[in-house]
């Protein structure tokens, strides 16, 4: 039994890795997991666990990037080390908004929407439908801008970012910047460039991510790319972000619950942790080449058809 629900403990990791990075909602695919693979605990553990196991996705993010969020590394001169705090003052301001409305309304959506299956089902499709249709629509306007850009005359309208700004998303913080194409027309291709009011209005969108089936990963890179940011800045920032909000909440989640846990229990938590820290370097990885490359209209059609089979399954099948 205990391999058994190690094993099941290891597929939430897995799934946790990957769908907390990518912007295609966490929640959705926890509930159709849910469906298929059940942990033999009790809904307070459950509930805790798929909270708790998000340390593992932060931790992730801390070992990857953990020079470029290191003010005090030796490494760096006077000028990175006062962008760095930026940085952390910029995630300082976008987390706020989260923070608040996380603290007003988290109880009101677990007990009004999260324990009813039926009407869960419905807010999920309809977040990961809604925002599926934003990403295409976002993508096929700057597929369109690109394309102006790149027809203009040089130096006129064209947006071309130079070797010497500040390096762009990199799991190596030593590499130079590899711009994606969003680059040309985005207002914002460094942390310089990202005012703290547009950091504010980023942790708006990040506080819709409150919604289940939103994914705040989701949520965080379209409002980055709405105030002008380039895609991997809008994916970096989405990375940042996460830290303090995640790691607050899932400190927190796992206190309030207390100690009191069976040794198969400690066991779950250690087996998800693990597994969504070791997939969660994969799926970074991946996405921050991705984004050099392609834009996230795929991620957009897989909403959509995610939500369309989440609201067929809940709705025709299980009722």
């Amino acid at each position: 039994m205990v391999l058994f629900e190690a094993l099941k403990a290891f597929l939430f990791g897995v799934v946790e890795g990957i769908t907390e990075w990518l912007p295609i909602s966490s929640t959705g695919h926890m509930m159709l997991l849910d469906e298929f693979v059940k942990l033999d605990v009790s809904e307070a553990f459950y509930s805790t666990f798929l909270v708790v196991i998000q340390l593992g996705a932060i931790l992730a993010v801390i070992l990857l990037f953990f020079h470029k969020l290191n003010p005090f590394s030796s490494r760096k001169n006077a000028e990175q080390k006062r962008t760095t705090w930026n940085i952390w003052a910029k995630v300082a301001v976008g987390s706020i908004p989260a923070a608040i409305v996380g603290l007003l309304l988290d109880d009101w959506i677990e007990e009004r929407i999260m324990t009813n299956e039926d009407v869960a089902a419905i807010v999920v499709a309809a977040a990961l439908i809604v925002y599926g249709v934003i990403f295409i629509a976002i993508e096929l306007r700057n597929r369109r801008l690109i394309a102006e850009a790149a027809a203009a005359p040089r130096g006129k309208h064209a947006r071309v970012p130079q070797a010497s700004a500040a390096r762009a998303v990199s799991v190596d913080p030593d590499a130079e910047a590899e711009y994606d194409a969003s680059s040309a027309i985005a207002k914002v291709n460094t942390f310089d460039e990202l005012s703290y009011g547009k950091a504010f209005i980023i942790g708006i969108f990040q506080s819709l991510a409150i919604i289940p089936g939103t994914s705040r990963s989701g949520s965080i890179i379209i409002g980055s790319m709405l105030v002008g940011a380039s895609r991997t800045i809008a994916t970096e920032f989405a990375f940042f972000l996460a830290i303090p909000i995640m790691l607050g909440w899932s400190v927190i989640k796992f206190i309030k619950h207390g100690f009191a846990y069976t040794g198969i229990e400690w066991m779950i938590f250690a087996v998800g942790l693990a597994t969504a820290f070791v997939v969660s370097i994969i799926a970074i990885k991946f996405l921050v080449g991705y984004v050099k490359k392609h834009d996230f209209t795929v991620f957009g059609v897989y909403r959509i058809v995610l939500g369309l089979v989440v609201l067929g399954y809940f709705l025709l099948i299980v009722a």
